[in-house]
């Protein structure tokens, strides 16, 4: 299908979902959630989606793949649809998810950090009669 055909007949839900990768439930959910608008209907009640619904639905995954949630998504489209630059608003979101994914690193290293010296600790040879909600006791270190 060329670029005109697209303008004239409109992609359907399964060929815009083809189109950027996602289930055609993708695309009717973002639709649900306000993030793809409404498309205009055939006379037989098929979506028709504009070429447009390709780049947003792009643009929405790209959000995703940083961790931004839908509801900080659909604030950025609303600033784009407005033909402003949403760059200003970005950068606020995305130093926010910056900090929450230290924070997530920094839990991670303190449980992989226990998780090593928990195993580190545990007997070799012999293990004391389990305790029950306890791991095998250490009794001392090898």
């Amino acid at each position: 299908m060329s670029g005109t055909d697209v303008m004239v007949k409109g992609l359907r839900v399964a060929e815009l979902a083809a189109a950027v990768g996602i289930s055609p439930d993708a695309v009717r959910f973002y639709e649900r959630e306000g993030l793809l608008p409404a498309p205009e209907r055939t006379a037989s009640g098929y979506r028709s989606y504009g070429p447009e619904a390709v780049e947003r639905l792009q643009f929405v995954q790209g959000c995703q793949r940083l961790g931004l949630r839908l509801r900080d998504i659909a604030d950025l489209l609303a600033v784009r649809d407005t033909g402003t630059c949403p760059c200003e608003p970005a950068e606020d979101l995305l130093r926010r998810r910056i900090a929450e994914v230290d924070a997530e690193m920094a839990r991670l290293a303190a449980l992989r950090a226990e998780m090593a010296a928990m195993a580190d600790a545990l007997p070799s040879a012999t293990c004391p009669p389990p305790t029950p909600g306890v791991w095998c006791p250490p009794t001392e270190r090898r």
